[in-house]
């Protein structure tokens, strides 16, 4: 008898991870949001963990999880396999501690699109995304107008690439897709 491996056991609690990805020129107006989040990513080093704090207004409590992403052997908005565990604040603080990169974002809930606006030094990147429970739903989905252009197939803006990236990076990154970023918004 042989014992399961844990790629035999890859679906038994992950979740398929179905989303899309664009770039937006300009963060929208916060008041056109349903909902408004600060959210701390740890990219746990070495690993395909990710640690995340989501701070909403008071009187809601900050939430804590810890995710896995497996990706997809190809590219494409099946972006693989997540699983999430939810923690206490106490548990969070036990992970917390480990060697990881940071990344800071603020999500604005505007359906159908999650957009985060990124800190630095990543300001000035603007990134929405639109998840789904089936491939139809994702295939017959039409981003609204206001989108410079759909990046789910490019691998540098995936928060395990972003969390790595220099300000010079994203600049260049941008400017592949036409988004010039003012001078002024470089890191001091």
């Amino acid at each position: 008898m042989t014992g399961s491996t844990p790629a035999d056991r890859a679906g038994k609690y992950a979740l398929v991870e179905r989303e899309r990805r664009f770039l937006l020129a300009v963060a929208p107006e916060t008041s056109h949001a349903r909902e408004v989040r600060r959210i701390t990513d740890r990219y746990l080093t070495g690993t395909r963990m990710r640690l995340r704090r989501v701070d909403q207004p008071a009187p809601v409590q900050p939430e804590f999880k810890l995710t896995q992403k497996v990706p997809a052997d190809r590219p494409g908005p099946v972006q693989g396999t997540i699983t999430n565990i939810y923690l206490s604040e106490a548990e969070y603080d036990v992970f917390a501690v480990l060697p990881s990169a940071v990344l800071t974002k603020t999500r604005l809930s505007i359906p159908p699109l999650g957009i985060d606006v990124f800190d630095a030094p990543l300001h000035g990147l603007v990134l929405a995304e639109a998840e789904f429970t089936t491939d139809e739903d994702m295939h017959t989905f039409e981003p609204p107008s206001d989108i410079v252009s759909e990046v789910t197939d490019d691998p540098r803006f995936t928060g395990g690439r972003l969390v790595q990236a220099h300000r010079d990076d994203l600049i260049s990154w941008l400017d592949d897709y036409g988004i010039k970023l003012n001078p002024g918004c470089r890191e001091p």
